[in-house]
């Protein structure tokens, strides 16, 4: 037993309540077991509880011991005077004045046995064998709750670059954009790039895209005077010059090439996020105007300069291939930075259209493959488009891999016992 479970227990009444008694002999009868607490003072406000011929309106606090009550000092803390009523799990320690029950022998050996399989499971998510019992009219509010946690926290991470610099969307959307372009792998680098070089230096840059590929590979110190080909003698010239007019330098993080496919190189990156600002301006408010998903898929559909057809790195020549912004590198940014920022407006400005945008993007975006959604699909739960991903992933990460099934509606579902063979529709 721990004080978690505990509280999980009282909060959901899944003990006992019949001829409930304190350990004073007063009989109890609970009206309300309070509110969660997740802030400072005891576990439950709010709370409504008979004890004898009184009806008591306080504070609950539950630990599984009753000498737990002094181990943590509560004695002398002025935050725990309006307690009405101790919580334990087993009672060791009959002085306190405060009204104490005692909860060990009324709670069910089933629930506490769930509890233990999904603490220690060793499965993909803990919950694994017993997810497809969970009511799909659950499964489904539980999605559109994730969804909601997940946009709320890349919100609140968007807020943060806003704040660095002055609220402004169109450079903190830059920042972000050119961190998607970067991959999991350089994102820290491309970001460091794109705060090296503000948008209003990029605007002076933007009619010739061979300024902007001298500027970006010039900051991520891809450009040296030893070339042999012409292209990134130029490109070196180009940034020099820059470099001297501007005061600028290049940014002091590495670039990763190694176990890279090559059309993920920063350098193919760098060099197609030059052309999308050559032929982009004020992206953002473009975006926020978008009629639909589809407008911006157009928008970042671009293609590298002519040299990138023949090349993947500076002087080493390779067959044709255009150097294309791909189908999945597209809906990747549209997921990770285009869709945050979006419903981040949205949520700053308290305007439900573009949170309604942002939600409705995700549903026409397809659905990311990765290890985690490959481990759903292998059990069985399928995501039809990146609304579905993106809670999967949330799922898994928040909840699953942190063991909070108490907080959980899949698994609070589960160790309550509400459940039937084949509910969740897989689909």
């Amino acid at each position: 037993m721990n004080e978690r479970l505990l509280q999980f227990i009282w909060q959901f009444q899944y003990f006992n309540k019949s001829e409930l008694t304190a350990l004073s002999h007063e009989s109890v009868q609970i009206i309300f077991p309070g509110h969660y607490n997740t802030n400072q003072g005891p576990d439950f406000t709010d709370a409504r509880i008979r004890i004898g011929n009184t009806i008591w309106v306080g504070t609950v606090e539950l630990h599984t011991r009753t000498s737990d009550w002094k181990k943590h000092n509560h004695h002398n803390d002025r935050n725990y005077n309006n307690v009405i009523l101790h919580v334990v799990w087993e009672n060791d320690f009959t002085t306190n004045d405060v009204p104490v029950i005692e909860l060990k022998s009324r709670v069910s050996k089933i629930l506490l046995q769930r509890y233990q399989e999904l603490l220690y499971s060793s499965a993909f998510i803990p919950c694994e064998k017993s997810i497809h019992s969970v009511p799909g009219i659950t499964w489904k509010s539980w999605k559109e709750r994730l969804m909601a946690e997940r946009l709320l926290r890349k919100a609140k991470k968007v807020e943060t670059y806003l704040q660095q610099n002055n609220y402004h969307w169109e450079e903190t959307f830059w920042w972000l954009l050119a961190r998607s372009f970067g991959m999991r792998i350089n994102a820290d680098t491309f970001e460091a790039i794109a705060r090296s070089i503000p948008l209003n230096l990029l605007a002076k840059q933007k009619h010739q895209v061979q300024q902007l590929e001298a500027l970006l590979l010039g900051q991520a110190g891809l450009l040296g005077p030893k070339f042999k080909e012409d292209y990134p003698r130029l490109l070196h010239k180009e940034y020099t010059y820059q470099r001297s007019k501007y005061k600028i330098g290049p940014v002091h993080l590495p670039l990763h090439f190694l176990r890279m496919r090559p059309g993920n190189f920063p350098t193919v990156r760098l060099a197609q996020l030059a052309m999308l600002v050559y032929e982009s301006a004020h992206l953002f408010s473009k975006i926020k105007e978008a009629g639909s998903v589809k407008e911006v898929r157009q928008w970042l559909d671009v293609t590298a300069n002519d040299y990138w057809h023949y090349h993947y790195r500076f002087d080493e020549k390779s067959p044709f291939k255009k150097k294309k912004l791909g189908a999945v590198i597209i809906d990747t940014i549209i997921i990770n930075t285009v869709i945050p920022v979006l419903f981040a407006y949205g949520n700053y400005h308290n305007d439900q259209k573009y949170k309604d945008k942002a939600v409705q993007w995700l549903e026409e975006t397809s659905s990311e493959s990765n290890s985690i959604t490959k481990g759903f699909d292998r059990i069985g739960i399928k995501n039809k488009n990146a609304y579905d991903s993106q809670g999967l992933i949330e799922l898994k990460n928040e909840y699953c891999d942190k063991r909070r099934c108490l907080e959980c509606s899949i698994g609070n579902t589960i160790l309550s016992g509400r459940v039937k063979a084949g509910a969740i529709d897989p689909s």
